[in-house]
């Protein structure tokens, strides 16, 4: 008798379209990626990616917060003196962005916020908010909100500028170069030490 329907024990089908997905969207964007087409490279059914995730915006997000997961990234900045915590934020920010001739899909994300609101809600309410946003709280005594925006428009353009545009000396830097220079300015933004 043949049996039919999913094989017993743990399944990495979920994980693997996620995976999949994150490539895409990198890749191509949120326009670009199509529910068929995540399928067709996690090597599955469309009708088993709508299962598991049900819309295209649905699976963004589930990208989305696999790649930014707030507990981590303030985990990350945490562990150290609060007057380097821009610093430790770049870094691990370019940690997530990965080398400059093969980016992450955090890339992804930032070039589908451009073009997609549900992209670009999701990365204000997890880097904005969640993230620089608590940190912002957490170092600077007023005026987290802008500072927090502020901070997040430096990470992301400094995402555009060395991994999309590849502005030659942003793309030859080295990471401790640029946590050096960028840092500072993440750091006055979250404090505050910016506004006179």
């Amino acid at each position: 008798m043949t049996r039919t329907g999913r094989r017993p024990g743990p399944t990495s089908t979920r994980a693997s379209i996620l995976a999949a997905a994150a490539g895409c969207f990198a890749a191509g964007g949120y326009d670009a990626t199509s529910m068929r087409h995540v399928a067709a490279t996690a090597g599955v059914d469309p009708a088993l990616v709508r299962r598991f995730f049900g819309s295209k915006d649905q699976l963004f997000t589930e990208v989305a917060a696999a790649l930014i997961v707030p507990g981590r990234a303030l985990a990350a900045v945490a562990g150290g003196a609060p007057e380097t915590a821009g610093e430790r934020l770049v870094r691990y920010f370019l940690s997530l962005l990965g080398d400059v001739s093969q980016p992450g899909p955090l890339l992804g994300l930032i070039r589908s916020a451009v073009a997609s609101e549900h992209a670009a809600g999701l990365l204000r309410s997890l880097l904005a908010e969640q993230v620089l946003g608590e940190l912002a709280a957490s170092l600077g005594p007023g005026n987290a909100d802008i500072g927090a925006a502020l901070a997040a428009s430096q990470l992301v353009g400094l995402a555009i500028a060395r991994y999309a545009v590849r502005l030659d000396a942003l793309a030859a830097a080295d990471t401790d170069d640029l946590v050096r220079w960028v840092g500072p300015v993440i750091q006055s933004y979250l404090t505050g030490s910016h506004i006179s």
